[in-house]
């Protein structure tokens, strides 16, 4: 791609402009003031929100966009917040929407949603206004991450945990997110100093060499914690699992487990595909919509627990439960929607393609009393929906007539959403992370005699570019 020459003297070229928009990576959109060579051209900006006249220094031009760096906030917009929301630095990543007042972010992921549908052709579908988790009033941004996956680096002066860089692998070194339980950062300093200590070195990517990948947390809503430990080794020496065993358990008394996980592979993926125990559970427990949980370390699990509830309680409302039903959950992970709506359907049958997700899901089922005839889970690719539906159903399953969907942020496919329509099942409850192939596959949906009911947002990232959604599809009659 061709890239343009700066000005004369080859230093960065600096522009005043008016930020018109911001888009899910909490960069600010503005155009290219005239008189510039590239005059009209959008111009990203982080750290600035729509309505902020800013000064800021080109640092990258395309044919089709410029990257600019703030300079100067000349004048802010009324949508800034006054307050810091984080003192992490920024190029974390992670609160995209740090600037950013809180009602005016509702609004800009509503927007997002709306954009997402009529692009996909779907411009008549209602979105609802933002759902969002409150307390005593107060909307609730802070600390709501059940879930931390730390990197690690070995710094100046010992072990660093933190975050990677937007679209890097640089840690940032960050003890302590706003997003994440004040617990977290606690535990997070301790394990890094108690490496320094039992001489556990973290790993380089560059090199392939040191120990410790990440520090890896889950949380119940009671604060009970489950720490894995990601290691480029097969083991640890018994003196640093041992060391770290006894001073992590003694001073951290809501630990329920400590495990290790094995990752030799030069990849960008975090956990590897065996765990080991060090000491307690291999698993966390949680109460979720009043149905008790349990999770290995590796299955998933919405990372905000009061917005998940949240989220699965409208989903049910939105399905219209009689008690009749015959539930079908795909990509069901350890069973969480499926059993949150199971006091109210006739039976639930869920597919998920992680075995370890799959077992957990059955024993989630006995754990609140259903046996087989009421709950059945199946392993295998809940998108081959034609040979798994057939497997189950030869294994005693009920045809569905109400399907709950929340796939990867990918989507699903439109094989999946043909053979649901060619067993003519009424209803499709369908969750996704992602509005854009929300709308493309209730596009989809449509093409195959499917009306599509009102979009309800839920807002399980505050803070974040994401946001969750919700939507019930109907089958024509």
């Amino acid at each position: 791609m061709s890239k343009q020459k700066n000005n004369r003297n080859d230093k960065p070229e600096a522009v005043t402009v008016t930020i018109h928009d911001l888009n899910n990576l909490g960069c600010g959109v503005a155009r290219m003031p005239a008189g510039t060579p590239d005059e009209g051209l959008v111009v990203f900006i982080k750290g600035t929100v729509t309505g902020d006249v800013v000064q800021a220094q080109i640092i990258k031009r395309t044919k089709s966009f410029c990257v600019g760096k703030l300079l100067e906030i000349v004048t802010p917009s009324p949508m800034r917040a006054e307050e810091e929301f984080c003192t992490a630095p920024e190029a974390c990543g992670g609160c995209v929407y740090r600037h950013l007042k809180y009602e005016d972010e509702l609004i800009s992921k509503h927007s997002r949603v709306e954009k997402a549908f009529r692009q996909a052709g779907l411009a008549d579908v209602v979105i609802r206004p933002v759902l969002t988790v409150k307390r005593d009033g107060e909307h609730v941004t802070r600390g709501y991450r059940n879930k931390g996956m730390y990197p690690v680096r070995q710094g100046k002066n010992g072990m660093e945990a933190g975050f990677y860089a937007a679209k890097t692998h640089k840690v940032i070194p960050c003890f302590d997110c706003a997003l994440q339980p004040d617990a977290f950062g606690e535990l997070v300093r301790a394990v890094c100093k108690l490496c320094d200590k039992y001489r556990v070195t973290a790993y380089d990517e560059e090199t392939g060499k040191g120990t410790l990948r990440h520090i890896y947390l889950r949380a119940a809503a009671d604060g009970t914690t489950l720490l894995t430990l990601v290691i480029n080794e097969p083991r640890l020496h018994p003196k640093a699992s041992e060391g770290l065993v006894h001073e992590l358990v003694g001073r951290f008394p809501k630990l329920c487990g400590i495990l290790l996980n094995i990752n030799r592979e030069n990849t960008n993926v975090v956990l590897g595909d065996r765990f080991v125990t060090l000491w307690g559970k291999d698993y966390l427990e949680d109460t979720l919509c009043g149905k008790r949980l349990r999770l290995s370390a590796g299955s998933f699990y919405q990372v905000n627990h009061d917005a998940a509830e949240l989220l699965y309680d409208t989903a049910a409302d939105m399905a219209g439960l009689t008690g009749t039903e015959h539930l079908l959950d795909l990509y069901c992970g350890a069973g969480s929607i499926g059993l949150s709506m199971s006091d109210r359907v006739a039976d639930v049958t869920g597919i998920e393609i992680i075995p370890e997700a799959v077992e957990c899901a059955r024993v989630n089922a006995r754990l609140n009393g259903l046996d087989e005839t009421r709950a059945r889970f199946f392993c295998g690719d809940a998108s081959d929906a034609h040979k798994f539906l057939a497997a189950a159903e030869e294994n005693g399953a009920p045809s569905p007539d109400l399907v709950v969907i929340d796939p990867p942020r990918k989507g699903t496919t439109r094989e999946l959403i043909s053979e649901i329509a060619a067993r003519d099942i009424k209803r499709v409850v369908y969750i996704s992370c992602e509005p854009e192939t929300l709308g493309r596959d209730c596009a989809i949906f449509k093409e195959f005699g499917y009306e599509i009911g009102e979009v309800q947002p839920v807002d399980l990232f505050p803070r974040t570019g994401h946001v969750e959604n919700a939507v019930c599809l109907t089958r024509k009659l």
